[in-house]
């Protein structure tokens, strides 16, 4: 083998290679997954020799309520989902009707890629949460998603104890709530689509009235849904340097047995 051939077989071998940490580089810029919010604490761990800090996030915590179809439903229910979640009441006079509508076309446009079958995402669902649950029975949510044509195979409205559902939506969920006792316009809530990931951490807040901003959940819903959880290491988390390092040998070796049989010839 003359000079030139050997020269373009390393060229060919290292191609891949660069082109591969290229690729990386350039994935990594261009890719922001939606940031997390809440922190519970701060603090500090030993990384490969290195004093750095570390959050600990706020795990949205647990309920026991009923949906439209007067089924008990928890966060047992909705392991590894990616969760969208709002509050309304059945008899709103200003916000609900415009937010569960968005909710629905969200809903509609989410699917798992497929085009042809059962284009369900499995991955994602909706959840909005009664603040009037005292008028809220299950029939009367169930006469709203009817209204609105709520699949509930995506979609669960949930109504149960005042007390739970205000603690979730206030302190688990920071989204604002007032009882309005049994007055309409008394009721007050916030217009937000809040955004939870598989591990229950709040991953984002939407307006839940601006197209703009229901874009951009939808867009982060996806990133989400190809996130890796850092709790399930693949079996290459960690080893791509070594890799990396061994294709080089393996080349540089290559290259020498190409040199000491040329010379021996």
């Amino acid at each position: 083998m003359n000079k030139g051939a050997l020269y373009a077989v390393l060229i060919a071998l290292l191609t891949p290679l660069v082109a591969y940490f290229i690729v990386k580089q350039k994935s990594e810029e261009a890719v922001s997954m939606p940031r997390h919010f809440l922190p519970d604490s701060v603090y500090s761990t030993t990384r490969k020799g290195k004093q750095v800090s570390d959050t600990t996030w706020h795990v949205v915590g647990d309920f026991s309520l009923t949906n439209q179809d007067g089924k008990k439903i928890s966060w047992a229910d909705l392991k590894g989902k990616i969760v969208v979640a709002d509050l309304f009441f059945t008899h709103c006079p200003t916000i609900c009707p415009g937010m569960t509508s968005n909710m629905k076309r969200l809903a509609e446009s989410v699917n798992n890629g497929k085009r042809v079958g059962d284009k369900t995402n499995k991955l994602v669902h909706f959840l909005s949460f009664s603040i009037d649950p005292d008028r809220d029975s299950v029939q009367a949510i169930k006469h709203w998603a009817d209204r609105f044509q709520v699949n509930p195979e995506k979609w669960w409205l949930l109504t149960g104890n005042k007390k739970e559902i205000y603690d979730l939506a206030i302190h688990e969920m920071k989204m604002f709530a007032e009882d309005g006792k049994g007055v309409d316009t008394n009721f007050i809530h916030s217009d937000k689509f809040v955004l939870i990931d598989s591990n229950r951490h709040v991953r984002g807040y939407y307006d839940g009235l601006d197209s703009a901003s229901l874009a951009q959940l939808s867009n982060d819903l996806v990133l989400l849904t190809l996130e890796k959880d850092p709790k399930e290491k693949s079996f290459f988390a960690g080893k791509l340097q070594l890799m990396a390092v061994v294709f080089l040998l393996a080349i540089f070796g290559v290259g020498l047995l190409f040199f000491f049989i040329k010379r021996k010839k």
